[in-house]
């Protein structure tokens, strides 16, 4: 009997063992692509600036590593680490909307990674940096997140969040979105395409630990690896 159950243990085991190794590497969970290093990198357009995320600049990586370019009205963005960008002359207070539209001619890799604007943002040449972004992916979902120093403050959740007014990406591999923030006088709204896909209490936002304040300088946030184009960039009262 001994045997026999060893026998039948063994054969159980060894019909699991596919399922369990293709779950891992057969390509049902994307795997995390590496920090590119985009050639000619840095900031060509007159009077930004920016900074990857505290785990890139842990590794020694730089904004160098990535290149913003403006062309016109528009701004090429081809990121290697992650970051953000911003003009210094580009704040805003009390209530207001800022906004950008974002193309990605061609999703770059297995999985989408997003992109959006940024507000509130204060010390962003420190470690005491504090701001918040809406991001959208591609694959119709967003995130509302931002950085209370090197901390990173989830407000949506860890886990993207689907909505139907986020475009996903086409036949032909592109997408666009236009992504914005809505500052009012109780809540904070993350925009997509003219609509409201998450509205936060501005009470639950801002406050020690999270935003040090809504009002502050506005720009543009990239996630690594991705290649995406803007333009209408703007901030408009009320």
């Amino acid at each position: 009997m001994r045997l026999v159950h060893a026998t039948v243990f063994a054969l159980a085991a060894a019909l699991l063992m596919p399922v369990v190794s293709g779950a891992q590497g057969g390509g049902q969970k994307p795997q995390e692509d590496p920090n590119r290093k985009v050639a000619g990198g840095g900031i060509m357009a007159p009077g930004w600036m920016g900074k990857v995320y505290p785990d890139a600049a842990k590794k020694g990586e730089t904004i160098k590593n990535s290149r913003f370019e403006q062309k016109g009205n528009a701004f090429h963005i081809t990121m290697g680490p992650p970051g953000i960008y911003w003009n210094p002359k580009n704040t805003a207070t009390g209530n207001y909307t800022v906004k950008a539209t974002f193309r990605e001619p061609k999703q770059m890799y297995n999985h989408a990674h997003p992109y959006g604007v940024f507000i509130g943002g204060t010390n962003l040449d420190s470690d005491q940096q504090s701001y918040l972004y809406c991001s959208a992916y591609g694959t119709g979902t967003y995130i509302l997140r931002g950085f209370s120093g090197t901390t990173v403050v989830q407000f949506s959740g860890r886990k993207q969040v689907p909505h139907e007014a986020i475009n996903k990406f086409g036949a032909d591999g592109s997408v666009t979105n236009e992504v914005g923030i809505r500052v009012s006088a109780d809540k904070i709204e993350c925009l997509v395409n003219g609509t409201s896909v998450g509205s936060f209490a501005k009470a639950d936002v801002v406050g020690a630990g999270k935003l040090a304040s809504s009002d502050g300088i506005y720009g543009i946030q990239a996630s690594h690896n991705v290649d995406v184009i803007v333009t209408n960039f703007a901030m408009t009262k009320g």
